[in-house]
């Protein structure tokens, strides 16, 4: 019997970002799926402890303890890796500021994080992947946008206004959906996909009658759960989506579709 076009067996991946609220989701939905994933975060110490958990439940893991918003870094590791399957750019920064507090640097600081890191990331890592590509026709970028580069927050859903998604944040998100377009035809002739998934209301922990106001805004009348984010990422990242490159897939309940 064939593989599944799912399955990831024998494909290496790499996680930015590795322990977040979505990015832990993301991880074991890769290892579930049969890869061994690269782990990624700034704390040693978490990300070990992070690690551990994995292996304790069967998956084949390891762990990169460096800053992903720091091009050196991302260079010196990438470029000692010899084939990566799946890039997923999940890794963010922001500050959580109202309209007049916003300064240039946080503008800076974000797109900075989102957009170039992402850049550095893929740039670097690019002959690993077109390793992977020649080795196994295909080999899979996937960046971490936001429903909030399509549409801006709507603030009446807000006690406090300034709660709302910082400013700098839906640009920066924007910009890494056209990243992702440059990227798959700077790379499709490598055989390397590049595409952008697009989370929506995915809150890690909300007060209740907020979580109540967001759940009404999707057409599904509900929340985003992490495990919601397992399946579009390994359909991106598999033989599944082998035709697929340049896209934007929303994961967001219907929320950008009214």
């Amino acid at each position: 019997m064939s593989q599944s076009p799912f399955r990831l067996d024998g494909k290496t991946a790499f996680v930015s970002g590795s322990r977040g609220h979505l990015g832990a989701a993301m991880t074991r939905a890769l290892c579930e799926a049969g890869a061994h994933v690269i782990v990624n975060g700034r704390d040693d110490s978490a990300l070990a402890d992070f690690e551990t958990g994995l292996r304790r439940d069967g998956h084949a893991v390891s762990r990169a303890a460096f800053d992903a918003f720091d091009s050196a870094a991302v260079r010196r590791f990438f470029g000692g890796l010899e084939r990566l399957d799946i890039l997923v750019n999940n890794a963010v920064a922001m500050q959580m500021k109202s309209f007049a507090d916003v300064s240039p640097e946080d503008f800076a600081a974000t797109y900075a994080s989102a957009v170039t890191a992402g850049f550095e990331a893929v740039r670097a890592a690019r002959p690993a992947l077109a390793a992977a590509a020649r080795a196994s026709g295909d080999a899979s970028v996937i960046t971490i946008a936001s429903m909030y580069g399509q549409v801006s927050p709507d603030a009446r859903l807000y006690d406090d206004p300034a709660r709302q998604s910082p400013f700098p944040y839906g640009p920066a998100k924007a910009a890494q959906v056209q990243l992702t377009r440059h990227l798959a035809a700077e790379l499709g002739p490598q055989g390397i996909r590049v595409n952008a998934l697009v989370p929506g209301p995915f809150p890690a922990r909300v007060e209740a009658a907020f979580g109540a106001r967001l759940a009404a805004r999707t057409m599904l009348g509900r929340l985003g759960r992490p495990e919601d984010i397992a399946g579009p990422l390994l359909f991106l990242a598999a033989p599944a989506a082998a035709f697929v490159t340049g896209a934007a897939l929303n994961v967001d309940g219907g929320w950008t579709a009214w």
